[in-house]
């Protein structure tokens, strides 16, 4: 055919059919290029706040912050020079009420000075109860000498424990000091010039279980002062929700087709804080304007199963459902690993009538059958066959990609591919061009892409400066979002890297910074 005939041709052709379709984009060529990294530690502009004291606006001390003496002599609480201070000259124990309580906040104290020998920290209690929880550092002469961990249960009986990681002879008690509460445990971290460091950690539902909802609705939370002689100022105490030390399983928070959230100009994710371990860890709730780096916590979500616990399960999947207005996902039952009772890790389902995704949310939970080692499911709505499909990994001799289809969004669900050959960890289903991918991370330094939703090999995916090095894990989360027409690059992927927060004693999972790439 001559060239003259093929212009003829292909402008019939563009007359009667419209212009030629773009050829579709195979996720296995967009190149991936690093445009930003940072890790949240406590980051302040981060906080939500809960509840705080804030000398320099205080008038009425009594009134706003009332204080409570334990013992037989009474220290002086009062206000100087915009300071909260807190003086005795004999053995006193003090509590100062500041706020509510919430079993996963992040409890500050920012301390001007210590001087003599006493205990600074948080105590938990309700009213008309002898139950009462106590965090707390000893101190003499501005050296810490332990941290400790003080409870008393409904019957009067106490139990106190040292609760110390890392503390030297030398360590003084300056700077914040940061509880971070995680349902069934905590951390103690202490932050002057350098990094906040760990120096205090503890599991303690054998004890009291804060994650029971009686515990959100009666305790409340007080700064404790016990001074055998001597006087501290304060600057601030606040109590909020925060990013943590690191932010690991990044999804991105969908409708009910799996195409993105893009609400007020910005993406939507789910993130773990992390805590420490596995029934550690908190579902947070991110949103970013995708053409910068500009992420911000949103909120928090607990998952309720009406048995009586608010669980802080992670590794979820949210999305909003257009056809009922609901709000629904899966997550990961880690919470099963805090239960004294033993507990079968699955699967739940969880849903809300209320959008979830600002401040504190709680989000109705339930199994639906898939019991088991069973990690990061992605579900979405496939209109073209009528199923729901959610795409997860399944320890099958290590983490390995599956494909499950349901006529339901929560029962029913049957195995129709997978498992496939690699490990697999992140798991997700994206569009690129006009058709469903399924990507995961591995530890085989790889981020793997499969066809949706039979999971054949497509390739890897291509980064510049993938979010690792040749020492640091790689099972990262891929976490890749098509755009629509108008950004000035089409592809977004926001990853987190593998480095645990240094410091933590026993199993430690506290990964990572956050990355963002722009794919071309």
């Amino acid at each position: 055919m001559r060239l003259s005939e093929f212009v003829c041709f292909l402008l019939i052709g563009m007359t009667l059919f419209g212009s030629p379709a773009l050829a579709q984009t195979s996720p296995d060529q967009i190149k991936f290029t690093r445009q930003a990294s940072k890790r949240l530690i406590f980051d302040a502009e981060q906080t939500i706040p809960l509840a705080g004291i804030w000398p320099e606006k205080i008038i009425g001390l009594s009134v706003m912050h009332p204080s409570t003496h334990h013992l037989r002599d009474s220290s002086k609480v009062s206000i100087k020079a915009n300071q909260l201070t807190v003086q005795s000259q004999l053995k006193t124990e003090t509590d100062i009420w500041f706020g509510g309580f919430n079993p996963v906040a992040t409890y500050a104290l920012h301390l001007d000075s210590s001087i003599g020998k006493g205990a600074l920290g948080f105590s938990f209690s309700g009213s008309n109860t002898k139950e009462k929880l106590t965090i707390k550092l000893q101190f003499n002469e501005q050296k810490i000498k332990d941290a400790r961990l003080h409870y008393t249960d409904k019957e009067g009986i106490t139990t106190e424990q040292s609760i110390a990681v890392n503390l030297s002879e030398n360590t003084v008690l300056k700077g914040t000091l940061y509880l971070q509460m995680l349902g069934s445990g905590l951390v103690l971290y202490l932050k002057d010039e350098e990094l906040p460091q760990v120096i205090g950690q503890s599991d303690f539902n054998t004890l009291i279980d804060l994650r029971k909802k009686e515990y959100l609705h009666s305790f409340q939370s007080h700064l404790y002062v016990g001074l055998d002689s001597g006087e501290v100022k304060i600057d601030r105490v606040l109590m909020g929700l925060t990013a943590g030390v690191g932010l690991a399983d990044i999804r991105a928070i969908t409708y009910e087709d799996g195409s993105p959230l893009l609400d007020q100009g910005r993406l939507w994710y789910t993130m773990s804080i992390r805590g420490r371990a596995l029934p550690h860890h908190i579902q947070g709730v991110f949103s970013m304007n995708p053409s910068v780096f500009d992420i911000k916590l949103e909120g928090v979500i607990l998952f309720d199963r009406k048995d009586g616990l608010l669980r802080n399960e992670v590794a979820s999947h949210i999305f909003f459902d257009r056809n009922d207005k609901v709000w629904k996902g899966t997550t990961t039952g880690f919470s099963a690993y805090a239960n004294i009772d033993k507990e079968e890790k699955q699967l739940l389902a969880v849903k809300s009538e209320r959008d979830p995704r600002f401040g504190f949310s709680v989000m109705e939970a339930s199994p639906f059958g898939v019991v088991g080692d069973v990690e990061d499911p992605h579900i979405l709505y496939d209109s073209e066959v009528g199923k729901w499909r959610i795409l997860t990994c399944v320890n099958e001799g290590g983490y390995k990609a599956i494909v499950m289809e349901s006529d339901h969004w929560n029962k029913g669900y049957v195995k129709i591919a997978g498992p496939v050959a690699h490990n697999s960890t992140g798991t997700s289903i994206q569009k690129i061009g006009d058709r469903l991918y399924c990507f995961s991370g591995s530890s085989e330094r790889e981020i793997f892409i499969y066809s949706y939703p039979d999971l054949k090999e497509v390739g890897t995916l291509k980064m510049d400066l993938p979010p690792w090095d040749k020492l640091s894990g790689t099972r990262v989360w891929p976490n890749v979002v098509q755009l629509p027409e108008g950004y000035p690059f089409r592809y977004v992927a926001l990853m987190m890297d593998r480095i645990n927060y240094p410091g933590m004693a026993g199993p430690n999972w506290t990964y990572g910074a956050l990355y963002l790439y722009h794919g071309y």
